[in-house]
């Protein structure tokens, strides 16, 4: 356990206490369910960038070792959720 941080230390305390409970099957199939959803990606869309943004994404990408699609898909992600925040440049 030398290695584990604080919240995983925490994760291991509480299965060893008990706190941990076993879904039934039923329970399990709809989470599963639920999961397997909310990774679907279904829905295609088209939008137009400009060749330096295009351009800049493909470097961010290659950076980060993804797709570009991923990454894009990721930000919109992320915005959607309130993890990313527009900044205010000052010009």
């Amino acid at each position: 356990m030398k290695y584990l941080d604080k919240e995983e230390k925490e994760l291991i305390e509480s299965f060893e206490k008990g706190e941990w409970k076993s879904f039934k099957k039923k329970e399990r199939k709809a989470y599963m369910e639920a999961a397997k959803a909310s990774l679907s990606k279904n829905k295609r869309i088209n939008i137009r960038l400009t060749t330096k943004d295009y351009h800049d994404i493909q470097i961010k990408a290659i950076e980060e070792g993804i797709p570009y699609q991923t990454l894009i898909s990721s930000l919109i992600h992320k915005y959607n959720k309130g993890e990313l925040k527009p900044t205010k440049k000052t010009v």
